[in-house]
């Protein structure tokens, strides 16, 4: 695999302890987020209250050396230098096979569990710009996702921010995954940034864990977020939703240049719920109730709008026909506890086993590329 172009689709940056503090306005105090040392295990705190640990965010590796070790708790000081420098980020690269990547946050993905908007928006908008900084250290090869809230309480901020995370050379911008209880992503109030993300070819991710606060069973217990086994098993639940959403209530048909990524739920779920979705709208109109003005089906809308960042799904690349090979985009998750960094290589070459090489290509590297301008012929 490694004489080909490889990108991943979905790794990450861990934030370093001053980014917020460095970047926003001392009004905040407390409320801003910041990490507090402990014994024996950090913590970040928002708003005054505890909202992420740091294990799952240092421990890439663990899973093939010692999986039992692998924990939520964890302190800064263990988290890889790849995690929050730019060079030693593109070091680890080196080591497991990797040109480029597309860069999400770590810390930022639970931020999305804020109530208060205000502070979400100046929250998102600091980290923001640190990622375009982070990215601009090696542009050809580190691709920056904007954190944005969008909400049809706040959607002419959110389309103004995905305006300006364009112009600062972010290339696309991640939403909850699942919006706050009442509001769904069909709803009228939400078109001013689905027609943004449209004209400025912005692709709109729903990454896991990034849920509005309701919209989740993620309790705070001991002073820290948990997760049962149970709520992890089960975490793409959400996506299917917001993704049905999208597709019955007609978004991709008012928008047909929209990009929606669907990042780190693996692939297979999707063969039974495309012929569900497809089975709903033929046979139960009264509850399917926006009708197409073709004779399309909600899966020909997945094919054609929805892309699928996944890591390690080989039986989801067995029916890669069926959701669309063209749409399916490889990802290492690097440094997170389930990344495949760094036998990135040997995986690939297990899930991909027997698969054709014009369809390898697509799916390592050459479907990333084309999406967020990745030169085919670096590396």
């Amino acid at each position: 695999m490694a004489d080909q172009l490889v990108i991943s689709s979905d790794s990450h940056v861990v934030e370093p302890p001053t980014l917020w503090l460095d970047r926003m306005d001392a009004k905040f105090g407390d409320r801003i987020p910041h990490l507090e040392k402990g014994d024996p295990y950090d913590q970040w705190y928002c708003d005054s209250q505890p909202i992420s640990t740091l294990g799952a965010f240092s421990a890439a590796g663990k899973r093939f050396s010692a999986p039992q070790t692998i924990d939520l708790d964890g302190r800064f000081d263990d988290v890889p230098a790849g995690g929050y420098d730019p060079t030693a980020h593109i070091q680890d690269l080196a080591i497991d096979g990797v040109y480029a990547d597309v860069l999400y946050p770590s810390i930022g993905l639970g931020l999305y569990g804020i109530p208060d908007p205000a502070l979400m928006t100046n929250v998102f908008a600091a980290y923001n710009d640190w990622l375009s900084e982070f990215c601009g250290a090696y542009p050809d090869r580190l691709k920056g996702i904007a954190m944005i809230l969008a909400e049809p309480r706040n959607i002419e901020s959110a389309v103004s921010e995905l305006h300006r995370c364009s112009s600062i050379g972010l290339v696309g911008a991640m939403i909850s995954v699942f919006p706050s209880p009442g509001m769904y992503y069909d709803s009228p109030g939400y078109d001013p940034f689905w027609a943004a993300a449209q004209e400025l070819n912005m692709p709109v991710s729903l990454h896991v864990s990034t849920n509005r606060p309701g919209s989740a069973e993620h309790d705070v217990g001991a002073g820290k977020p948990s997760q049962s086994g149970a709520d992890r098993s089960n975490s793409d639940h959400w996506v299917r939703m917001s993704l049905s959403h999208l597709v019955l209530g007609g978004v991709f048909e008012r928008y047909p240049e929209l990009k929606v990524i669907n990042v780190e739920h693996e692939l297979s779920w999707m063969l039974y719920w495309l012929r569900r979705m497809d089975l709903t709208y033929i046979e139960r109109t009264t509850q399917a109730t926006y009708r197409f003005a073709s004779d399309m089906l909600p899966s020909d809308f997945v094919r054609r709008n929805v892309y699928h960042s996944f890591q390690e799904d080989a039986i989801g690349i067995q029916f890669r026909d069926m959701i669309g090979v063209d749409k399916l985009m490889w990802a290492s998750d690097y440094p997170h506890a389930e990344a495949t960094f760094p036998e990135s290589q040997r995986i690939l070459s297990e899930i991909l086993e027997g698969v054709p090489q014009d369809h390898r290509d697509l799916i390592v590297g050459g479907n990333c590329a084309r999406m967020y301008g990745f030169n085919f012929n670096g590396g």
